[in-house]
């Protein structure tokens, strides 16, 4: 963590209206939710092989179907 960096913000902060230091709280929440997460690889290796050869040739033809189709009406 770069304290430098924590220290030019405290000082801002410090200079702003508690209204503008709420939203900028706010934003370092949402900041702080929006961090990908994610897991090891071989913790997903109990779902491989799920969902059958079958299953996965539908899903690509509905991909496919559905991608080639243009409404030119949509906008």
């Amino acid at each position: 963590m770069d304290s430098a960096i924590i220290e030019r913000v405290v000082e801002r902060m410090e200079t702003l209206p508690s209204e503008l230091q709420q939203l900028v709280w706010e934003f370092v929440q949402t900041l702080h939710a929006s961090r990908q997460r994610g897991m090891p690889g071989r913790q997903l290796l109990q779902f491989a092989g799920a969902i059958t050869n079958e299953e996965l040739g539908r899903m690509q033809q509905a991909i496919v179907a559905g991608c080639a189709q243009v409404d030119l009406n949509e906008w």
